[in-house]
């Protein structure tokens, strides 16, 4: 079976950390967020992941040959010259995810963290019998999106809605697909809407099927959402996997510690942290909702939260970063200075405080 990832553009929305790397190399919970999907596609038996890339690819090939060889995983990059939206690229990568054996793939937007139950979608799509599923999800506030009507007992999607002023069902587009190979025929090789363009005219042949997302589901594309797709991540893990959190006096609820990570005495950390490798983390520390990246120094009785600290950066002593603070690679926060919210760009020196939130160039 194979694998298309959208991976796309430039990844604007997490700046300044995509500065630094590709936003599907960007840590989530210890680990490349293009990761968590290329393992679930892997469980499941997918022998090839496309990337669908506009954007440095060689960086993106680079740092995934060596996954290639671990994860006994064929991982190519369909390249496109010009941004082709979100069907247009299934029509340039149509060669390589065509094969002999006529079995659907899977299409999975990079940005989306979930539990991916991709064996029930397997399982889904061929009871059905249909051309095309996608999985849903309920949000609470269902008119900031692409609402999809469906009928409840079988799935079947009915229409979609863009963004409804009045209620017509709390499901939306999560962004994972299983499509047989004839939905190819349907799409032009242009920049062209797969939910917008593709997706409702198999609708209107009653041949798209909607299956509900079981857990969790979150878009970590920007970093109010990273923080929260971090507790919902490591939420989950407490129920599926507990051993791999961290124990101890000083941790509360759900923490991630890389092995090679130290940690001082008499901190204090979490909830929804996540601390990476070759961190240090001095004496005195509190740290939540935060996600602080490989090599990174926390000086003495520094206090962080709700922030995400880039890699390689330092906070000094009785620092405090909070609201939506977002360190780029190398930055240094001096002693006793208070950040409120403010995104700093690689390779910067803070010696003021920012009061209100702001990007410091």
């Amino acid at each position: 079976m194979k694998a298309l990832i959208l991976v796309g553009g430039f990844g604007t929305r997490l700046r300044p950390l995509t500065l630094s790397v590709p936003k599907p190399l960007v840590e989530f919970a210890n680990k490349p967020m293009i990761l968590h999907q290329i393992e679930a596609l892997k469980a499941i038996g997918v022998t090839e992941v496309v990337l669908a890339i506009n954007y440095q690819p060689e960086v993106m090939l680079n740092f995934l040959k060596d996954f290639e060889a671990k994860l006994e995983i064929k991982i190519t990059c369909s390249q496109e010259t010009e941004p082709l939206g979100t069907a247009g690229p299934l029509a340039l990568a149509r060669d390589k995810l065509i094969d002999d054996s006529g079995e659907p793939f899977f299409v999975l937007n990079s940005d989306v963290i979930s539990e991916y139950p991709l064996k029930e979608m397997i399982e889904f799509h061929k009871s059905h019998g249909g051309e095309a599923s996608i999985m849903v999800t309920k949000v609470d506030e269902p008119s900031k999106y692409g609402v999809v009507v469906m009928e409840e007992t079988t799935g079947q999607v009915e229409r979609f809605v863009e963004k409804p002023k009045l209620f017509v069902g709390n499901k939306i587009n999560a962004g994972i697909y299983l499509l047989n190979p004839s939905v190819l025929d349907r799409i032009e090789l242009r920049p062209t809407s797969i939910e917008k363009e593709v997706f409702p005219k198999i609708a209107a042949e009653k041949k798209l099927y909607a299956m509900v997302l079981p857990g969790f589901w979150m878009d970590i594309g920007q970093p109010r959402d990273y923080i929260t797709g971090l507790r919902l991540y490591l939420d989950s893990l407490r129920k599926k996997s507990s051993s791999k959190l961290a124990l101890g006096t000083h941790i509360i609820g759900n923490v991630l510690v890389d092995e090679s990570a130290k940690i001082g005495e008499g901190c204090l950390i979490g909830p929804d942290v996540a601390i990476g490798p070759g961190c240090v983390v001095e004496s005195g520390v509190r740290l939540s909702r935060c996600t602080v990246m490989r090599g990174v120094r926390i000086k003495k009785h520094a206090c962080i939260s709700s922030s995400i600290i880039g890699w390689h950066s330092t906070v000094g002593q009785w620092a405090r970063v909070e609201n939506m603070t977002i360190l780029g690679e190398d930055v240094h926060v001096g002693d006793e200075i208070y950040s409120n919210g403010g995104v700093v760009l690689p390779h910067k020196e803070i010696k003021s405080s920012i009061l209100k939130p702001e990007i410091v160039m």
